[in-house]
Protein backbone atom coordinates (compact mmCIF):
# COMPACT_ATOMS: atom_id res chain seq x y z
CA UNK A 1 0.00 0.00 0.00
CA UNK A 2 2.85 2.40 0.79
CA UNK A 3 4.38 1.57 -2.55
CA UNK A 4 1.03 1.97 -4.18
CA UNK A 5 0.53 5.23 -2.30
CA UNK A 6 3.97 6.39 -3.25
CA UNK A 7 3.30 5.32 -6.81
CA UNK A 8 0.01 7.09 -6.80
CA UNK A 9 1.56 10.07 -5.09
CA UNK A 10 4.34 10.13 -7.63
CA UNK A 11 1.80 9.82 -10.40
CA UNK A 12 -0.39 12.50 -8.85
CA UNK A 13 1.78 15.59 -9.50
CA UNK A 14 1.83 15.07 -13.26
CA UNK A 15 -1.96 14.70 -13.17
CA UNK A 16 -2.22 17.69 -10.81
CA UNK A 17 -1.10 20.00 -13.59
CA UNK A 18 -4.36 19.41 -15.41
CA UNK A 19 -6.56 19.19 -12.23
CA UNK A 20 -4.09 17.35 -9.92
CA UNK A 21 -5.88 18.31 -6.69
CA UNK A 22 -8.91 16.26 -7.60
CA UNK A 23 -6.81 13.32 -8.75
CA UNK A 24 -4.68 13.39 -5.60
CA UNK A 25 -7.58 13.54 -3.17
CA UNK A 26 -9.63 11.02 -5.04
CA UNK A 27 -6.86 8.37 -5.49
CA UNK A 28 -4.62 9.23 -2.55
CA UNK A 29 -4.36 6.69 0.36
CA UNK A 30 -5.50 7.61 3.92
CA UNK A 31 -2.24 6.25 5.25
CA UNK A 32 0.80 8.33 6.02
CA UNK A 33 2.43 7.89 2.68
CA UNK A 34 -0.70 8.84 0.79
CA UNK A 35 -1.43 11.72 3.19
CA UNK A 36 2.03 13.15 2.90
CA UNK A 37 2.05 12.79 -0.80
CA UNK A 38 -1.50 14.10 -0.96
CA UNK A 39 -0.40 17.09 1.11
CA UNK A 40 2.53 17.56 -1.22
CA UNK A 41 0.20 17.44 -4.16
CA UNK A 42 -2.07 19.98 -2.45
CA UNK A 43 0.90 22.23 -1.78
CA UNK A 44 1.98 21.85 -5.37
CA UNK A 45 -1.53 22.59 -6.50
CA UNK A 46 -1.71 25.64 -4.26
CA UNK A 47 1.64 26.78 -5.56
CA UNK A 48 0.42 26.22 -9.08
CA UNK A 49 -2.74 28.16 -8.30
CA UNK A 50 -0.62 30.92 -6.79
CA UNK A 51 1.58 30.95 -9.86
CA UNK A 52 -1.53 30.98 -12.06
CA UNK A 53 -3.02 33.85 -10.07
CA UNK A 54 0.30 35.66 -10.26
CA UNK A 55 0.48 35.05 -13.94
CA UNK A 56 -3.16 36.10 -14.27
CA UNK A 57 -2.48 39.24 -12.31
CA UNK A 58 0.58 39.83 -14.37
CA UNK A 59 -1.40 39.22 -17.51
CA UNK A 60 -4.24 41.33 -16.15
CA UNK A 61 -1.79 44.01 -15.27
CA UNK A 62 -0.34 43.75 -18.75
CA UNK A 63 -3.80 44.10 -20.18
CA UNK A 64 -4.42 47.08 -17.94
CA UNK A 65 -1.12 48.52 -19.01
CA UNK A 66 -1.91 47.92 -22.62
CA UNK A 67 -5.37 49.38 -22.19
CA UNK A 68 -3.92 52.31 -20.33
CA UNK A 69 -1.47 52.73 -23.19
CA UNK A 70 -4.35 52.60 -25.62
CA UNK A 71 -6.17 55.14 -23.50
CA UNK A 72 -3.18 57.41 -23.36
CA UNK A 73 -2.04 56.94 -26.95
CA UNK A 74 -4.98 58.89 -28.50
CA UNK A 75 -4.32 61.70 -26.08
CA UNK A 76 -0.71 61.65 -27.13
CA UNK A 77 -1.66 61.62 -30.76
CA UNK A 78 -4.17 64.41 -30.19
CA UNK A 79 -1.53 66.43 -28.41
CA UNK A 80 0.84 65.84 -31.31
CA UNK A 81 -1.86 66.97 -33.75
CA UNK A 82 -2.40 70.08 -31.69
CA UNK A 83 1.31 70.73 -31.78
CA UNK A 84 1.34 70.21 -35.54
CA UNK A 85 -1.64 72.55 -35.99
CA UNK A 86 0.00 75.15 -33.80
CA UNK A 87 3.20 74.80 -35.81
CA UNK A 88 1.27 75.16 -39.08
CA UNK A 89 -0.53 78.22 -37.79
CA UNK A 90 2.74 79.74 -36.67
CA UNK A 91 4.28 79.03 -40.07
CA UNK A 92 1.25 80.56 -41.84
CA UNK A 93 1.47 83.63 -39.62
CA UNK A 94 5.16 83.95 -40.37
CA UNK A 95 4.45 83.63 -44.11
CA UNK A 96 1.70 86.26 -43.87
CA UNK A 97 4.06 88.56 -42.02
CA UNK A 98 6.70 88.02 -44.69
CA UNK A 99 4.15 88.70 -47.44
CA UNK A 100 2.92 91.83 -45.70
CA UNK A 101 6.49 92.98 -45.21
CA UNK A 102 7.18 92.36 -48.90
CA UNK A 103 4.05 94.27 -49.88
CA UNK A 104 4.93 97.16 -47.62
CA UNK A 105 8.46 97.11 -48.96
CA UNK A 106 7.19 97.18 -52.53
CA UNK A 107 4.84 100.03 -51.63
CA UNK A 108 7.70 101.92 -50.10
CA UNK A 109 9.95 101.30 -53.09
CA UNK A 110 7.30 102.24 -55.69
CA UNK A 111 5.94 105.74 -56.28
CA UNK A 112 2.47 106.95 -55.42
CA UNK A 113 1.63 107.31 -59.11
CA UNK A 114 2.56 103.70 -59.87
CA UNK A 115 0.58 102.54 -56.83
CA UNK A 116 -2.50 104.54 -57.84
CA UNK A 117 -2.45 103.38 -61.47
CA UNK A 118 -1.97 99.78 -60.32
CA UNK A 119 -5.12 99.75 -58.22
CA UNK A 120 -7.95 97.56 -59.42
CA UNK A 121 -10.41 99.67 -61.38
CA UNK A 122 -7.83 102.31 -62.39
CA UNK A 123 -6.79 100.56 -65.61
CA UNK A 124 -7.94 103.58 -67.65
CA UNK A 125 -5.23 105.78 -66.12
CA UNK A 126 -1.73 106.06 -67.51
CA UNK A 127 1.29 107.10 -65.47
CA UNK A 128 1.94 110.85 -65.72
CA UNK A 129 5.58 111.87 -65.81
CA UNK A 130 6.71 113.61 -62.66
CA UNK A 131 8.46 116.25 -64.77
CA UNK A 132 5.09 117.25 -66.16
CA UNK A 133 3.60 117.51 -62.66
CA UNK A 134 6.50 119.53 -61.33
CA UNK A 135 5.94 122.20 -63.98
CA UNK A 136 3.67 124.78 -62.36
CA UNK A 137 2.39 125.93 -65.76
CA UNK A 138 0.67 122.57 -66.26
CA UNK A 139 -1.14 122.95 -62.92
CA UNK A 140 -2.60 126.38 -63.52
CA UNK A 141 -6.04 126.81 -61.94
CA UNK A 142 -6.09 123.47 -60.11
CA UNK A 143 -5.40 124.96 -56.67
CA UNK A 144 -8.91 126.42 -56.66
CA UNK A 145 -10.55 123.06 -57.44
CA UNK A 146 -8.67 120.74 -55.09
CA UNK A 147 -8.82 121.08 -51.27
CA UNK A 148 -5.55 120.81 -49.37
CA UNK A 149 -3.82 121.43 -52.68
CA UNK A 150 -0.26 121.66 -51.37
CA UNK A 151 -0.57 118.51 -49.24
CA UNK A 152 -2.18 116.62 -52.12
CA UNK A 153 0.59 117.66 -54.50
CA UNK A 154 3.25 116.55 -52.02
CA UNK A 155 1.53 113.18 -51.69
CA UNK A 156 1.41 112.69 -55.46
CA UNK A 157 5.11 113.56 -55.77
CA UNK A 158 6.09 111.46 -52.71
CA UNK A 159 7.36 114.46 -50.77
CA UNK A 160 7.79 113.65 -47.09
CA UNK A 161 5.78 115.79 -44.71
CA UNK A 162 7.58 117.50 -41.80
CA UNK A 163 6.77 116.16 -38.36
CA UNK A 164 5.42 119.50 -37.12
CA UNK A 165 2.85 119.50 -39.94
CA UNK A 166 1.41 116.08 -39.15
CA UNK A 167 -2.32 115.73 -39.90
CA UNK A 168 -5.10 113.99 -38.06
CA UNK A 169 -6.74 110.85 -39.43
CA UNK A 170 -9.71 112.79 -40.81
CA UNK A 171 -7.43 115.31 -42.47
CA UNK A 172 -5.28 112.49 -43.84
CA UNK A 173 -8.32 110.92 -45.50
CA UNK A 174 -9.27 114.26 -47.04
CA UNK A 175 -5.74 114.71 -48.36
CA UNK A 176 -5.76 111.23 -49.88
CA UNK A 177 -9.03 111.87 -51.73
CA UNK A 178 -7.72 115.30 -52.77
CA UNK A 179 -4.56 113.68 -54.14
CA UNK A 180 -6.66 111.34 -56.26
CA UNK A 181 -8.70 114.28 -57.60
CA UNK A 182 -5.57 116.31 -58.31
CA UNK A 183 -3.94 113.45 -60.17
CA UNK A 184 -7.11 112.88 -62.18
CA UNK A 185 -7.31 116.50 -63.29
CA UNK A 186 -3.61 116.51 -64.15
CA UNK A 187 -4.18 113.27 -66.05
CA UNK A 188 -6.88 114.91 -68.20
CA UNK A 189 -4.37 117.56 -69.25
CA UNK A 190 -1.50 115.16 -69.74
CA UNK A 191 -3.27 112.74 -72.13
CA UNK A 192 -3.78 115.50 -74.73
CA UNK A 193 0.00 115.98 -75.01
CA UNK A 194 2.19 113.93 -77.33
CA UNK A 195 3.64 111.85 -74.49
CA UNK A 196 0.21 111.30 -72.99
CA UNK A 197 -1.28 110.23 -76.33
CA UNK A 198 1.53 107.76 -76.82
CA UNK A 199 0.90 106.27 -73.38
CA UNK A 200 -2.83 106.01 -74.10
CA UNK A 201 -2.14 104.54 -77.53
CA UNK A 202 -0.53 101.50 -75.91
CA UNK A 203 -3.68 100.94 -73.87
CA UNK A 204 -5.93 101.57 -76.87
CA UNK A 205 -4.03 99.06 -78.99
CA UNK A 206 -4.41 96.37 -76.31
CA UNK A 207 -8.13 97.23 -75.87
CA UNK A 208 -7.56 98.13 -72.22
CA UNK A 209 -10.52 100.52 -72.38
CA UNK A 210 -12.84 97.81 -73.67
CA UNK A 211 -14.60 97.16 -76.98
CA UNK A 212 -17.71 98.57 -78.59
CA UNK A 213 -20.81 96.49 -77.81
CA UNK A 214 -22.33 97.37 -81.18
CA UNK A 215 -22.68 94.22 -83.27
CA UNK A 216 -21.59 95.70 -86.58
CA UNK A 217 -18.51 97.35 -85.05
CA UNK A 218 -17.01 93.87 -84.67
CA UNK A 219 -15.19 94.46 -81.38
CA UNK A 220 -13.79 97.88 -82.18
CA UNK A 221 -11.60 99.20 -79.30
CA UNK A 222 -13.01 102.28 -77.58
CA UNK A 223 -11.53 105.38 -75.95
CA UNK A 224 -12.46 106.98 -72.60
CA UNK A 225 -14.25 110.32 -72.61
CA UNK A 226 -16.00 112.59 -70.14
CA UNK A 227 -19.16 114.62 -70.53
CA UNK A 228 -17.75 117.54 -68.52
CA UNK A 229 -14.35 119.03 -67.76
CA UNK A 230 -15.39 119.88 -64.22
CA UNK A 231 -15.17 117.19 -61.54
CA UNK A 232 -18.13 115.57 -59.77
CA UNK A 233 -20.60 116.03 -62.61
CA UNK A 234 -20.53 112.86 -64.73
CA UNK A 235 -18.79 109.54 -64.67
CA UNK A 236 -16.52 108.35 -67.46
CA UNK A 237 -17.90 106.87 -70.68
CA UNK A 238 -16.29 105.14 -73.64
CA UNK A 239 -16.45 106.42 -77.21
CA UNK A 240 -16.42 104.15 -80.26
CA UNK A 241 -14.43 105.60 -83.18
CA UNK A 242 -16.31 103.41 -85.67
CA UNK A 243 -19.97 104.11 -84.92
CA UNK A 244 -19.41 107.27 -82.80
CA UNK A 245 -21.55 105.73 -80.09
CA UNK A 246 -21.21 106.50 -76.39
CA UNK A 247 -21.41 103.65 -73.87
CA UNK A 248 -20.85 102.86 -70.23
CA UNK A 249 -17.68 100.97 -69.30
CA UNK A 250 -18.08 97.25 -68.85
CA UNK A 251 -16.58 97.21 -65.35
CA UNK A 252 -18.55 98.76 -62.52
CA UNK A 253 -15.32 99.87 -60.86
CA UNK A 254 -14.31 101.83 -63.96
CA UNK A 255 -17.83 103.18 -64.38
CA UNK A 256 -17.48 105.03 -61.06
CA UNK A 257 -14.46 107.07 -62.21
CA UNK A 258 -15.04 110.77 -62.66
CA UNK A 259 -15.33 111.72 -66.33
CA UNK A 260 -13.38 114.94 -65.75
CA UNK A 261 -10.24 112.84 -65.25
CA UNK A 262 -10.27 112.20 -69.03
CA UNK A 263 -12.02 115.32 -70.29
CA UNK A 264 -14.23 115.97 -73.29
CA UNK A 265 -11.38 116.48 -75.77
CA UNK A 266 -9.10 113.46 -75.64
CA UNK A 267 -10.72 110.86 -77.98
CA UNK A 268 -11.52 113.38 -80.73
CA UNK A 269 -8.16 115.14 -80.62
CA UNK A 270 -6.45 111.76 -80.58
CA UNK A 271 -8.21 110.66 -83.77
CA UNK A 272 -7.58 114.02 -85.44
CA UNK A 273 -3.90 113.82 -84.55
CA UNK A 274 -3.68 110.22 -85.81
CA UNK A 275 -6.07 110.01 -88.77
CA UNK A 276 -4.68 106.62 -89.73
CA UNK A 277 -6.32 105.29 -86.55
CA UNK A 278 -9.82 106.30 -87.67
CA UNK A 279 -11.72 103.12 -88.62
CA UNK A 280 -14.26 102.83 -91.42
CA UNK A 281 -17.88 103.26 -90.38
CA UNK A 282 -19.90 100.04 -90.46
CA UNK A 283 -21.61 99.51 -93.81
CA UNK A 284 -24.37 97.38 -92.36
CA UNK A 285 -27.38 98.83 -90.60
CA UNK A 286 -29.87 96.96 -88.51
CA UNK A 287 -33.41 96.89 -89.96
CA UNK A 288 -36.17 95.81 -87.56
CA UNK A 289 -38.46 93.12 -88.94
CA UNK A 290 -41.61 91.26 -87.85
CA UNK A 291 -41.89 87.74 -89.27
CA UNK A 292 -39.42 88.75 -91.95
CA UNK A 293 -41.28 91.91 -93.05
CA UNK A 294 -39.93 95.43 -92.59
CA UNK A 295 -41.88 97.71 -90.30
CA UNK A 296 -43.65 100.55 -92.06
CA UNK A 297 -42.07 103.96 -91.46
CA UNK A 298 -45.47 105.52 -90.75
CA UNK A 299 -46.30 103.09 -87.92
CA UNK A 300 -46.27 103.93 -84.23
CA UNK A 301 -42.98 102.06 -83.93
CA UNK A 302 -41.11 104.92 -85.61
CA UNK A 303 -43.23 107.83 -84.35
CA UNK A 304 -40.94 108.99 -81.55
CA UNK A 305 -37.88 108.44 -83.68
CA UNK A 306 -39.31 110.38 -86.60
CA UNK A 307 -40.51 113.17 -84.34
CA UNK A 308 -37.02 113.64 -82.96
CA UNK A 309 -35.52 113.70 -86.43
CA UNK A 310 -38.17 116.14 -87.66
CA UNK A 311 -37.62 118.42 -84.70
CA UNK A 312 -33.88 118.41 -85.26
CA UNK A 313 -34.38 119.16 -88.97
CA UNK A 314 -36.74 122.03 -88.15
CA UNK A 315 -34.21 123.44 -85.70
CA UNK A 316 -31.49 123.31 -88.33
CA UNK A 317 -33.74 125.06 -90.86
CA UNK A 318 -34.61 127.80 -88.39
CA UNK A 319 -30.94 128.37 -87.61
CA UNK A 320 -30.08 128.63 -91.29
CA UNK A 321 -32.95 131.05 -91.91
CA UNK A 322 -31.90 133.26 -89.02
CA UNK A 323 -28.31 133.34 -90.26
CA UNK A 324 -29.41 134.23 -93.79
CA UNK A 325 -31.56 137.06 -92.45
CA UNK A 326 -28.73 138.44 -90.38
CA UNK A 327 -26.46 138.28 -93.40
CA UNK A 328 -29.04 140.01 -95.60
CA UNK A 329 -29.51 142.80 -93.06
CA UNK A 330 -25.77 143.49 -92.93
CA UNK A 331 -25.63 143.76 -96.69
Amino acid sequence: ENDMGMGMGMDAPPVSHGGGVIAGTRHGSPHRGGGMLGGGVADAAMNAMGMGMGMGMAMGGGKNLSSSKRDTEPEKLFDDDDDDVDDDEEEEEEEEEEDSSEISASDEDGSWIAWFCGLRGNEFFCEVDEDYIQDDFNLTGLNGLVPYYEYALDMVLDVEMPMEESLTEDQQEIVESAAEMLYGLIHARYIVTNRGMHAMYEKYRSAAFGRCPHVFCQGQPVLPVGLSDLPRNYTVNVFCPRCHGLFFPKSTRQANIDGAYFGTTFPHLYLMTHPEMIPVRPSQQYIPRVYGFKINQTSLYFRNHDDEQQNSQNDNRNRRASRSRQGGGRR
